[in-house]
Parts: C-alpha cells; sequence; structure tokens
C-alpha cells in the first residue's frame, strides 16, 4: 500500500456550490489523483547497480590489467643491459623479439577503445515568421475550425502550464482548416531545418562534405522515400560510398541513441568523421481532431533541428570541444504499460495522430531511476560508492537507502525539455539545484519541446553564457517512446567561449 501512495499524487479541487440535491447551496469538493514519478529514494533495484558495474569492468578491463603487466615488463627488463642480450641472443633472436613486442603493442593499441571527440555542433532557429505565441496558438486554432470548444480549452490549459513561453516555432500551415499532414509539408519542414543546421555546423568545423564517411539521421513520425539521410547525401553531395543510416519510429530518446550508433561505428572505422542528425518534423505529429489524449503533441512540440560533428581522429582532441566518456541506453519496451504509453494512431475519423497515456509520467520515472542507477558507477566519485554499499550493505531493514548525490559526477546537466511538471519532477526526486535545471527550463520557454534535438540546444544555452570549463562533464538524458530512457556523458577538452553562432543569438536586425 505505501509503494502505491507513493507513486500517486491527491489534488483537492473546489467544484464551486451545488445548486439542487440535498447539498444544495453548500460548497462541493472533488480529489483528483494523478500518477507521478516514482520515488527514487525510497528504493533501488540492484540489477540495474550490477549492470553498471558490469559495464565499467567489461570497458575498462584493460585499463586494469595494463598496468600491472607493463610493470613486470619494465621490472624484467631494466635487469638486462644490451650487452647481456647480445651476449646470449644472437642478432635474428633480438629482431625475432623486437617484433614480437612491437606486435604486441600494435594489437594492444588496436584493441584500446578509441576516444570519440566532439569536433562541434549547431542548432537550428526557424525564420520569425514561423515564431508563435500562447495567445496567437489558441487564437489560430479556434479559427481553424479543426477543434470543438472541449480540445480548445484544453490546449489553453495546457500551454498555459506549460512552461513553454511565446517566441517559439510552427510551420503555421497546420492551422489551416481541413488540415491532414501530408509527405510534402514533411519534407518542406525538415529540408529547411536540417539543411540549416548542416551548413552552420561545416562551415563552424571546416570539414568538407567529401570527408564525412558516415551519416546518421534521426526523426520520430516523418520517415519517407527516398529516406531524410539520403535527402542530404543528395543536397550536400556527400560521397558515394557513405555509411548512411535512418532511424525511425524512436521518439525524443533517438538523438543519444544516434550518438551510439556513430560511436560503435567510428570503433571500426579509424580516422573517420561522422556527421549526426537529430530532428521531428512537427506537421507530421500534427493533430487536428478532437481526443484528449492526442492533443498533447500539439501543445509541446516545436520545430528545430540539431547537427553534431563526431571525429576519431587522434589529433582531433585538440580542437575538439568535448569526449565522449559514458552513454547508457535503457529499454522499457518489455512492460507492457511501457510499450502503450506513447504510441501512434488514429482516432474515430481516421485522423493521425501521437496518443500519450496517463501512466507516461509513472512510466518515463521508472525509466529513468533505471538509468541513472546503472550509469552512477560509471561516474559516481570512489567515495560516493562506497558510502552507497556500506549503507546497503549495514543499514537497518525500516530506513531508505543512502542514494548517491549525482550532483558530484556532473557540472551540468541537459535533461530533455518535455513540460514544466516533468522538469519540477525531476528535480525533486534527483535533488537538483536550480543552476542545474536553467539550460532545460530555459529550452522549453524558448523554443519549447524540438524532440530529439532538444538536448543540444540546451548546451548551446550553457555555451552562450560560457559555463562550460575545461575537465567539466555535461550528462544529457533524454526520453522517449518505446519507452526508453538514454543518457550520454561528455568532458570538455577545454573552456568553451561564446560561440558566433548560436540559435540563442538574436540578429541584429
Amino acid at each position: 500500500m505505501s509503494k502505491d501512495r507513493e507513486e500517486f499524487s491527491t489534488e483537492i479541487v473546489q467544484r464551486g456550490v451545488e445548486n439542487s440535491g440535498p447539498n444544495a447551496g453548500f460548497l462541493s469538493f472533488s480529489v483528483k489523483v494523478k500518477p507521478r514519478l516514482p520515488d527514487f529514494l525510497s528504493s533501488v533495484n540492484l540489477k540495474y547497480v550490477k549492470l553498471g558495474y558490469g559495464y565499467l569492468i567489461s570497458h575498462r578491463l584493460y585499463l586494469l590489467l595494463a598496468p600491472p603487466l607493463l610493470a613486470a615488463f619494465i621490472a624484467r627488463i631494466g635487469k638486462f643491459t644490451w650487452q647481456d642480450l647480445y651476449e646470449k641472443y644472437g642478432f635474428i633472436e633480438i629482431l625475432f623479439i623486437s617484433g614480437l613486442l612491437g606486435l604486441m603493442l600494435y594489437f594492444y593499441i588496436d584493441l584500446t577503445p578509441g576516444s570519440t571527440y566532439l569536433l562541434d555542433f549547431s542548432c537550428f532557429r526557424p525564420s520569425d515568421e514561423c515564431k508563435i505565441s500562447k495567445a496567437e496558438f489558441i487564437e489560430l486554432a479556434k479559427k481553424s475550425g479543426n477543434f470543438n470548444d472541449t480540445a480548445i480549452e484544453f490546449q489553453e490549459r495546457v500551454l498555459k502550464k506549460s512552461g513553454i513561453g511565446d517566441e517559439t516555432y510552427l510551420p503555421k500551415r497546420v492551422f489551416h482548416p481541413g488540415y491532414r499532414n501530408s509527405l510534402n509539408d514533411g519534407r518542406q519542414e525538415v529540408s529547411m531545418v536540417m539543411f540549416g543546421a548542416i551548413k552552420d555546423l561545416l562551415a563552424a568545423t571546416k570539414v568538407k562534405p567529401k570527408d564525412i564517411r558516415i551519416l546518421i539521421v534521426n526523426c520520430g513520425i516523418l520517415n519517407t522515400t527516398p529516406s531524410l539521410s539520403s535527402m542530404i547525401v543528395n543536397h550536400f553531395k556527400l560521397r558515394h560510398d557513405i555509411h548512411s543510416f535512418n532511424l525511425g519510429g524512436m521518439g525524443c530518446a533517438a538523438g543519444i541513441t544516434a550518438i551510439d550508433l556513430a560511436k560503435d561505428l567510428l570503433d571500426a572505422y579509424p580516422r573517420t568523421y561522422a556527421l549526426v542528425v537529430s530532428t521531428e518534423a512537427v506537421s507530421s505529429t500534427w493533430y487536428s481532431g478532437n481526443d484528449i489524449g492526442m492533443l498533447l503533441p500539439n501543445c509541446f512540440f516545436r520545430m528545430g533541428a540539431a547537427a553534431i560533428m563526431l571525429s576519431n581522429f587522434h589529433l582531433d582532441r585538440w580542437c575538439a570541444k568535448y569526449e565522449l566518456k559514458q552513454l547508457v541506453r535503457t529499454h522499457k519496451g518489455m512492460n507492457n504499460r511501457s510499450y502503450k504509453s506513447i504510441h501512434q494512431r488514429e482516432d474515430s475519423e481516421g485522423r493521425k495522430g501521437i496518443s500519450v497515456s496517463k501512466d507516461v509520467i509513472e512510466v518515463g520515472g521508472h525509466a529513468l531511476k533505471a538509468n541513472i542507477t546503472t550509469l552512477g558507477p560509471l561516474v559516481l566519485p570512489v567515495s560516493e560508492q562506497l558510502h552507497f554499499f556500506t549503507n546497503l550493505i549495514f543499514k537497518k531493514r525500516k530506513t531508505k537507502p543512502y542514494i548517491p548525490d549525482y550532483k558530484l559526477a556532473f557540472e551540468h546537466m541537459c535533461i530533455l525539455a518535455t513540460s514544466k511538471k516533468v522538469l519540477d519532477e525531476i528535480q525533486k526526486n534527483l535533488e537538483l539545484t536550480e543552476e542545474y535545471m536553467e539550460a532545460s527550463r530555459k529550452t522549453l520557454e524558448r523554443f519549447g519541446n524540438t524532440s530529439s534535438s532538444s538536448i543540444w540546444y540546451e548546451l548551446a544555452y550553457l555555451e552562450l553564457n560560457s559555463r562550460i570549463k575545461r575537465g567539466d562533464r555535461v550528462c544529457q538524458i533524454a526520453l522517449g517512446a518505446g519507452f526508453m530512457c538514454n543518457s550520454v556523458v561528455w568532458k570538455a577538452l577545454r573552456n568553451v567561449g561564446r560561440p558566433k553562432q548560436s540559435p540563442w543569438i538574436e540578429d541584429d536586425s
């Protein structure tokens, strides 16, 4: 029973004065029970703790074995002089031993995972013609004739509490009477945002299109033939042997999934550039019906795209902004509630849209909890981990386990800008300060939820305000349909100053 109480919140609502019946003339009240994020501090699933340490051991085994082996080798070799070698071994034997040692060194370097560097990234800001305020949103929705009064009131109420400001961007054609999303509208929108972001990125990195060997594009709803990745190959005339991938249907968490795929490919292909593009077509996610469960995406999703340039060139360490340190992906799709919490469907009139379940906050909370529990052993200081295990082993049965302070693991956090309510719950459960939440809240206010690219607008905000210093660790966390929660940790390789190009920099005009 106590567990159930932790996963729900209650709200007492005054309904007004009863006009009839036995309670006429008296105030009446109702109690609303709403799902909320699970209390992260109430329990710890050791399955995810062990999973995190499994990653740590498998990824760092070579670091644990190399020092003692190297020390033993040096201690052994140190006893010999060149004269001893010549006296005991012939020239051919010395050449063979040298070759064997060289081969061992080559295999060690080859088997050691190389670093993945983030050279730079770019986020697209649409033109002011697409800018829309909350008041204009409701006014256009009313004029469109696509929504009944109940749907209008619902969207107005959600926007009021959303945390979204009055300068976000939408393709206003979605408000046309009888609007039905089309491939042509989707192509026009993604062409504008993707090509704009990539153009700025190529200018900033000076990387030539022919030098890009890997291309990964993620967009949740819009999947065309030819693919979005093919559109980019055609527009920028990328090389004919490029390894291109198009990820669809994976929601807001797909951006980090794309980074993970890019890292794996960079490990397989040395001396390579990888371009990752994350976007969503708002005109394809737009719903013009009156099903309340399908109207939430209208209120939160906004136009945007991010382009990221990754490299595994060793020399790029001196010019890159960040180095990828850890990446953890958590998938809850085996659970039916999680699987069905966000899905695309048609309403009774055949209008397509994204349906969001009432369980989505609770489902997202469990996915987030599992993800950060797995991430903990990879990023937390040893002192925090020792404190955690000591408390776990010797704690009394009725006391809550000690939860590590994740603020000691990261200097900055970029949490997907979904909604004000979700950000409030995450801040509360992870015990984060306003400073850690600032980038997410500011991005939600200025750009809305730009889906998988949202975490990059947040990092751009931190860079604009010169928050990133050399050695700082930045954690990006994204949740998406499936249900998934993904996280990635970057380490700043230098002080990142105010960029020349940023979606946060207003035009002089």
